[in-house]
């Protein structure tokens, strides 16, 4: 089970992020480079928000993507919960299009759970998806009990994905949300997979068993974070990068099969909840 399979599109199963991508005008050169350069390598999913410097991800994306097959590309972008109505929904899709240069969207995401009602935002997005403007919707930062609300709304079986934050430091879906999204099989994309910048992205790539596992398989420790994840059923890492090597580090997770014994190790050093946890959500 992976993202190519259940969306029938030319998505493999790194995709490239693009939170806090775009803010800065001077790096917008070299942000753009490491996007094409992960596209050249296959990381074809490309994920953004119209929360993400309030556009100006999509825009950098709408730049990088400039003189590619749209057809090899899968976009992702998602809307604020406060626009995920009738009133707002339609144009905000419209302003996210016209930002990314594109026609259409392979995937547009409920942001996180907000008031306006699921059974609206699901009849809208059904809409969006008869106008030709998406191609399928999913849904962020919800956690299990929020998913069971989602398919007992009608329409709502139809989502295509959970978004949420997961990496080997932050386990929490473990325990119940992604077993409950494997049983739907529904996959679940992982933001911030190598973990957000400080102490614990640190702990996590200087922890004597990533290096250890690195050190063996000549592998970054990086690489090893990814690979933790892509040895579970179903879940698509969507690493950020702002440089070219970076992200080439990160599509060469690709190649890296953790064995049985380098798994227990992760999980020995990292162990999963053995209980219901909060969702993490940066």
């Amino acid at each position: 089970m992976d993202f190519i399979t259940l969306c029938g599109a030319p998505a493999g199963r790194i995709g490239q992020g693009t939170w806090e991508l775009g803010v800065r005008p001077e790096r917008a050169a070299q942000e753009c480079d490491a996007l094409r350069a992960g596209i050249e390598a296959g990381m074809t999913l490309l994920d953004t928000a119209e929360m993400y410097g309030e556009g100006a991800a999509e825009e950098l994306l709408g730049q990088a993507i400039r003189g590619f097959d749209r057809e090899r590309l899968y976009l992702v972008s998602k809307v604020y919960p406060h626009n995920a109505g009738r009133q707002n929904i339609f144009q905000c899709c419209e302003d996210s299009l016209r930002r990314m240069g594109t026609d259409y969207l392979d995937l547009y995401l409920l942001h996180w759970r907000g008031t306006i009602p699921l059974a609206e935002t699901v009849e809208c997005m059904e809409e969006l998806k008869a106008r030709g403007r998406i191609r399928a919707w999913g849904v962020s930062n919800l956690d299990r009990s929020w998913m069971e609300d989602l398919f007992r709304t009608d329409g709502g079986d139809r989502c295509l994905t959970d978004q949420v934050l997961y990496h080997l430091g932050s386990r929490g879906v473990e325990y119940d949300l992604l077993p409950w999204l494997q049983q739907h099989q529904l996959p679940l994309m992982a933001y911030c997979p190598l973990a957000q910048g400080g102490s614990l992205r640190q702990e996590l790539l200087g922890s004597p068993a990533v290096q250890r596992i690195a050190h063996t398989r000549q592998a970054s420790p990086c690489q090893v974070l990814l690979a933790f994840l892509l040895a579970q059923p179903g879940v698509v890492p969507i690493p950020r990068s702002s440089s070219a090597r970076h992200t080439l580090d990160n599509a060469a997770a690709l190649d890296l099969r953790l064995t049985a014994e380098e798994l227990g190790i992760l999980d020995k050093a990292f162990p999963a909840p053995d209980h219901p946890t909060p969702l993490d959500v940066v």
